[in-house]
Order: C-alpha cells, then structure tokens, then sequence
C-alpha cells in the first residue's frame, strides 16, 4: 500500500483555495507532472464526474480517468482510478486556519500490482517530492494572486 501525505498553509480564504483547486482545467498550471484534463462527463464537478488525465511521472507517459467519489464543496474532494497497475485515490482537503489562511492536504493512495508492486517505496518517495512541489506552486500561485 502506498500512502502519502503532505500538506500546506496557503494565505488565502478556504473558498478562494477549494474553487481553484477543485477546478479540473487548473491543474496543468499546479501540478508539475499533469500535462492535460479531459472532462469526460459534463462540467462542473460532481459526484460521478469523469476526468481523463495525461501525465508525466518517473519518466513514463501516464493516461489515466479518475472519478469523483465524495464532494463536499469547498471542504474536501476524493477522486478514484482503477486503471492500470497501480490504482490510486486522490484526495483534497481544505481546512480553515483563520479567517484569510487555508490548510490544504493532498493524499494519494493506492495499492500497486505486479511489477508497481516492487516498486512501490520508490513511488512513495517520488510522489512525496512531486506532491510537496505541487502544492508549493499552488501556494505561490494562490498567494501572488491574492485579494
């Protein structure tokens, strides 16, 4: 099982933090490794949208729908993959600290199979790296637009 957590303090009210990261057609400019979403259910996101994802990670092209599994806006989205060897949930979280400031935690988990299996350690690792560096361009992000 590969389980990883990180997190931030972003200085930017919950709302302002969980629109913008909630939005699927945002991620391309947070995330390092995400070149393109896909919907592939009508917008906006919902219980059961489907987004196609295409990214880069430890050198490998990956093509990937997650499904959104629980939306509680503005407070947390989980989305989930079956597809390939290593199925994975994604989830974000966003917690009020203060009035103008906003914890956000991203997980990702996930059970590898066959060879991702043996492999698993090493993607623990990488997915920390990426996620802390993601959420790091979400924060500059965030905060140089501020308001």
């Amino acid at each position: 099982m590969v389980d990883v957590r990180t997190e931030t303090v972003i200085d930017r009210p919950r709302a302002a933090v969980a629109a913008y990261a909630a939005d699927p057609a945002n991620a391309p400019e947070w995330y390092a490794n995400i070149e393109s979403v896909e919907w592939r259910t009508p917008p906006p996101v919902a219980v059961g949208s489907r987004l196609a994802f295409v990214a880069h990670f430890l050198g490998r092209r990956l093509a990937y729908t997650y499904e959104v599994v629980e939306l509680v806006p503005g407070e947390r989205l989980v989305m989930r993959t079956a597809q390939g060897p290593f199925p994975m949930e994604t989830a974000y979280t966003w917690t009020p600290e203060g009035a103008d400031r906003t914890r956000m935690t991203l997980r990702n988990r996930g059970e590898p199979s066959g060879f991702a299996r043996v492999t698993a350690p090493v993607m623990a690792a990488a997915m920390r790296r990426a996620n802390t560096r993601d959420l790091a361009r979400l924060k500059e992000l965030l905060e140089r637009r501020g308001g």
